[in-house]
């Protein structure tokens, strides 16, 4: 629970526990100025609340106009005694008001019209929210004053017979009131009384805890007596139940019991401002923010309010007004007002700075900065940036810095500079400005300096990421060589130098140290700023540190590095030479032709298993002098290859059979030369050994007439698998005959496909008209005079003739051929339709 403090000035009146982590609702200030002078020699006993001001009464009699801070800007001495009610029009032009001698004054605070009675007992008003201006009075009877057709007040008796009527709120066409029975409702535009809420608590003493009515809109009035609030909600009744029942209805859609006695009531959207009395030892008045449930409902926040001498006052003392539109509340007692209003965004990063939450803070106000009055985004920030130095959390005040600074530069230079003082350049390091807005160089070479000093691989970091432009290159060159002196073989600080000099357009000096070093830059170095000039000499140290980019480099570049400039190059690195080489070869076969002879021996020396393909790929390969160097090595197959590339296949056939002593790949070699001779020589060199034989069994069914074979088998030689190599061979001679069978069906099945095919169009009609021509005459292929024989020939090719004018029908009777047909060579077309008339 929180506590207002007493304080003399107006400002905040509440005070949170220390250890809440809950934060208020609603913060609290006296109302004070005019109002201090008024209460310090009367007590105020009543208050009205309009939007533009505010009426107090005294218990001396007098009411004061205020404005909205306090200010007394009017006076009215109405009575010696105490006012019981004030009560305004909507439109603050009128106002009644009532004293405990049973004086009655509604006057026009504009205009001199008024109206004055007297009672021989108190009683309060109420006007009418809304024009005419109607208002009543109530004491033991509800009596509405209202105006007839010559202008004069007509009174009404509304009701009367159920004691003192203590409290009346009218809100549209709905009047609701309370006696010492309950609370009663009334529809003013059907003059119906809708619905009587009985009273709870029935011992407390309506004149000691007044019962509290506030209408949350047209159709919702809170009821508060005692320690119970009802929620009633004034309803439409269906017309098919009216019968003689009212228009309207009430439900009751919440009703609780609270712990303390109510003093007053007022809405803040859907939850309940609350203002409470407790009654043990005349405890400080609370005031609760409750969420209503049906049955019971929920505490959002509980204040204690010092309000000056409370411990004087008793529940009857307390009242809660407010004003809806800016949703204000004033507390009011003998001598003190308090006005309770909702935190701002203000307050609530007030709230968050004191509890020390400055990343929700900061965040709140960035979302908000064009709501905020009082904070600044930069200032809280900075509070932020300064919190976290205090608690020894640099990385995260150094990541702060990069979104609190922004773009003031000189914000930046001090926390540079606190960094600095307190060792902690490296944390703001990462995040200093690097892009259109930079600081000074000095800045940027001192925290250089400073990495330099206890960190190589940090400083090594931030040459990388920081660009050149930032600080002096020079001057960090010269440092970094004043350090190298001390440890000439750093690695990181000859890297870091590289790039420096990098950065300075100094390429060759940092060639030089990254060929030294190896590092994997030197190509993107050599290839972004066209260093190929630089590196002439410097081939064979490139290719040592990676041959596969060295080389994808070098061939990259041909019009930059000649192919014979790195050949001379490499001539005394006959390995690196073989690698440039082959992958040229790969690339072209025709570019280094000039190379291929000696490639054949690098081959042979550093990469055998290429050579064989090198050999069938390469067409100005000398074969004399690589047949040379393949026998030299003894290297069989490649050997084997280049005698039958040079007509020499019986050598090459027997090379394998004596040497390699492979069956298949002699089969091989015969079927891809092809030569009957060949066939003929591998069968005789085979004809005595076992093995080889059963491989020709498995293997010449498909080139060579197994039976010549099996005929030259000498009688009583044991040959392996002989059993499964005449089954195979019957079997591959079967799947011939199956094949062929096949063959012959689709052939037959397509041909007579085809022949129906032609039948059919042969068999179709062939239009002749006037349009048709005699391919021998050239004359219209029909008569002009239709009545007159005519015989005309009309060819498959669609050629037509004239009967006299095709010529005789030449050696075999009754056929007649296209001459254009025949003389084009397209095949003879028969006549297929002969026409006469």
């Amino acid at each position: 629970m929180a506590e207002m403090e007493e304080q003399v000035k107006p400002i905040s009146c509440l005070h949170q526990e220390e250890d809440s982590e809950e934060e208020p609702k609603l913060k609290y200030e006296r109302l004070s100025n005019g109002v201090s002078e008024i209460l310090q020699s009367d007590a105020a006993s009543c208050m009205t609340v309009h939007d533009k001001f505010l009426a107090l009464g005294t218990h001396f009699g007098k009411v004061f106009l205020l404005d909205i801070q306090g200010n007394a800007t009017q006076k009215y001495d109405v009575s010696s005694v105490k006012i019981n009610q004030i009560s305004l029009d909507e439109s603050g032009e009128n106002v009644g008001i009532c004293s405990e001698d049973g004086k009655v004054q509604v006057f026009g605070l504009y205009t001199r019209e008024g109206f004055h009675e007297s009672f021989d007992c108190p009683v309060k008003v109420c006007f009418r929210p809304c024009p005419p201006c109607n208002f009543f009075y109530h004491l033991a009877k509800l009596l509405l004053y209202e105006r007839n057709w010559l202008n004069r007040w007509k009174t009404v008796v509304l009701h009367e017979g159920e004691g003192t009527i203590t409290n009346v709120k009218w809100r549209v066409n709905l009047i609701a009131w309370a006696n010492n029975l309950g609370v009663k409702i009334y529809d003013f535009s059907t003059k119906q009384r809708i619905t009587n809420v009985l009273r709870d608590n029935a011992s407390l003493r309506p004149d000691m805890y007044p019962c509290s009515l506030c209408w949350k809109d047209d159709t919702t009035l809170i009821v508060g007596w005692g320690t119970s609030i009802k929620i009633c909600t004034v309803k439409e009744r269906n017309p098919t139940e009216m019968r003689d029942l009212p228009n309207r209805y009430v439900e009751i859609v919440s009703a609780f019991e609270t712990e303390f006695f109510i003093c007053g009531l007022a809405p803040l959207a859907d939850q309940l401002v609350t203002l409470f009395f407790d009654e043990e030892d005349r405890a400080r008045p609370r005031l609760d923010i409750i969420q209503p449930l049906p049955e019971s409902c929920e505490e959002i926040s509980s204040d204690a309010l010092s309000v000056r001498f409370y411990q004087d006052n008793e529940c009857r003392d307390y009242r809660l007004e407010h004003s809806e539109g800016e949703s204000l509340f004033y507390i009011i007692s003998p001598k003190d007002i308090v006005v309770a209003k909702e935190r701002d965004q203000d307050d609530h990063i007030d709230w968050l700075l004191e509890k020390k939450k400055y990343e929700e803070a900061l965040m709140a106000a960035e979302i908000s900065f064009k709501n905020i009055k009082r904070h600044d985004v930069q200032k809280i920030g900075m509070a932020y940036i300064n919190h976290l130095v205090e608690n020894r959390d640099y990385d995260a005040a150094a990541r702060k810095c990069q979104k609190v600074l922004g773009k003031n530069m000189e914000l930046w230079e001090n926390e540079v500079y606190r960094f600095k003082t307190i060792g902690q350049l490296k944390a703001i390091s990462q995040y200093l400005p690097r892009g259109d807005l930079r600081l000074r160089p000095a800045i940027y070479e001192m925290i250089l300096h400073d990495f330099l000093k206890s960190d190589y691989e940090g400083f090594a970091t931030l040459i990388r990421e920081w660009p050149g432009e930032l600080y002096n290159n020079m001057a960090i060159v010269q440092a970094v060589n004043d350090h190298l002196k001390k440890d000439p073989t750093n690695s990181t600080l000859l890297t870091t130098l590289a790039e420096l000099y990098t950065y300075d357009q100094r390429y060759d000096r940092a060639l030089e140290i990254y060929l030294r070093l190896r590092h994997k830059d030197v190509y993107q170095l050599i290839h972004k700023h066209n260093l190929f000039s630089s590196i002439e000499d410097k081939i064979v140290l490139l290719m040592e540190f990676d041959k596969e980019k060295a080389v994808d480099m070098l061939l990259d570049n041909e019009d930059k590095i000649s192919i014979d400039k790195v050949v001379v190059e490499l001539d005394g690195r006959p390995e690196l030479l073989h690698v440039y080489l082959h992958k040229l070869f790969k690339r072209d076969h025709h570019k280094g032709q000039k190379y291929h002879e000696r490639q054949i021996g690098l081959y042979a020396e550093y990469d055998r298993p290429n050579l064989l393909p090198f050999l069938r790929d390469s067409t100005h390969c000398p074969l004399e002098k690589a047949l040379e160097i393949c026998q030299q090595r003894n290297f069989v197959e490649e050997t084997v290859f280049l005698l039958s590339r040079m007509g020499n296949c019986k050598r090459a056939l027997q090379m394998i059979m004596e040497e390699l002593e492979d069956v298949d790949k002699a089969i091989e070699f015969a079927k891809e030369q092809d030569d009957a001779e060949l066939w003929e020589d591998l069968i005789s060199y085979s004809i005595d050994k076992p093995p080889f034989i059963t491989g020709l069994l498995n293997n010449i069914g498909t080139h060579v007439d197994p039976i010549l074979l099996i005929k030259r088998i000498k009688e009583g030689m044991e040959i392996p698998n002989l059993r499964d190599s005449l089954v195979k061979i019957l079997h591959d001679y079967n799947l011939q005959i199956l094949l062929r069978e096949g063959c012959k069906k689709i052939l037959v099945a397509d041909s007579l496909s085809l022949l129906k095919k032609m039948h059919r169009t042969q068999m179709r009609g062939v239009r002749v008209d006037e349009g048709n021509i005699c391919e021998s005459c050239h004359s219209t292929i029909l008569p002009s005079d239709m009545a007159q024989p005519f015989s005309v020939v009309v060819f498959h090719c669609r050629h037509m003739f004239h009967k006299e004018c095709l010529p005789s029908s030449g050696t075999i009777p009754g056929l007649q051929f296209c001459n254009i047909c025949s003389a084009k060579r397209r095949g003879p077309g028969s006549g297929i339709l002969e026409m006469k008339k």
